[in-house]
């Protein structure tokens, strides 16, 4: 009976782990019960998850022994890694098809959880070129394409320094824009005739909560209202953020709009 409970609470923290990754990474609810449910059916047991921004509380049912084990497990920071949320996907369904058994499962997360990210100069490059391309999609010139690219590079910059150091994320945020905004106009500053507008609007879109948002709006559909009103307003937050940084650098440098 120890070893049937052991076994169950191994599969809980297992299953708490998977959710976490899920969680933290990006992935929507419905989508983190799809999975969850997928590998518990697997295991034998019978799941049932509540979902909380901060901390997931997961319940176990051995189906064949009748064993009961409830575990919490406190999330770490969201960073999003939408190749997590992929390969778990794909684990899955692999699992599901080929009938995995719960050591298959063990070993195949623990592999998933050594992934690495990209490599952090190449996501500031990309995310920079990516913040200067859409200045000149929205009418930029190439002064304001530079501007941005410096600005946006030294404000994600920032942003990741603050999440490495574990501060708040609103204010690692905050901070990110900040910098990313105050560069730009610092260096467009030295360039009177340029317009100073679109280059401050897409120097902070690389801290607009997408992810959040968009999640926020799919638990809604989806009917987790809980969850989803929390992203919302994660997502708010972050909003509120980037507005507050571009309202210092906007009275620092007297800009009346964007």
């Amino acid at each position: 009976m120890q070893s049937n409970k052991r076994l169950t609470n191994d599969m809980a923290e297992l299953l708490l782990k998977i959710s976490s990754m899920l969680m933290t990474s990006g992935a929507n609810t419905n989508r983190i019960l799809m999975i969850i449910n997928k590998f518990a059916a697997l295991m034998k047991v019978d799941a049932q998850v509540f979902i909380n921004h901060k901390a997931f509380i997961i319940s176990l049912k051995d189906m064949e022994t009748g064993g009961m084990t409830t575990l919490v497990k406190r999330l770490p920071p969201h960073i999003v890694n939408f190749n997590t949320i992929s390969a778990l996907s794909k684990a899955s369904k692999k699992a599901e098809n080929d009938g995995w058994d719960y050591e298959k499962i063990k070993q195949k997360i623990t592999k998933i959880e050594k992934l690495s990210f990209h490599s952090r100069w190449l996501t500031l490059f990309s995310v920079s070129i990516a913040g200067a391309g859409l200045c000149i999609v929205f009418g930029g010139d190439y002064i304001s394409f530079g501007a941005v690219f410096i600005g946006t590079f030294l404000g994600l910059f920032t942003r990741q320094f603050f999440h490495k150091k574990n501060f708040n994320a609103y204010l690692a945020t905050f901070f990110g824009a900040l910098v990313s905004s105050f560069i730009t106009i610092c260096i467009l500053s030295f360039f009177p005739k340029v317009n100073p507008d679109i280059a401050l609007a897409t120097s902070v879109l690389f801290s607009v909560p997408g992810v959040p948002l968009l999640n926020a709006f799919t638990d809604f559909m989806d009917g987790y209202f809980i969850t989803g009103l929390v992203r919302f307003i994660h997502g708010l937050l972050f909003v509120i953020s980037i507005a507050a940084a571009l309202f210092v650098v906007m009275y620092l440098f007297k800009i009346q709009s964007i």
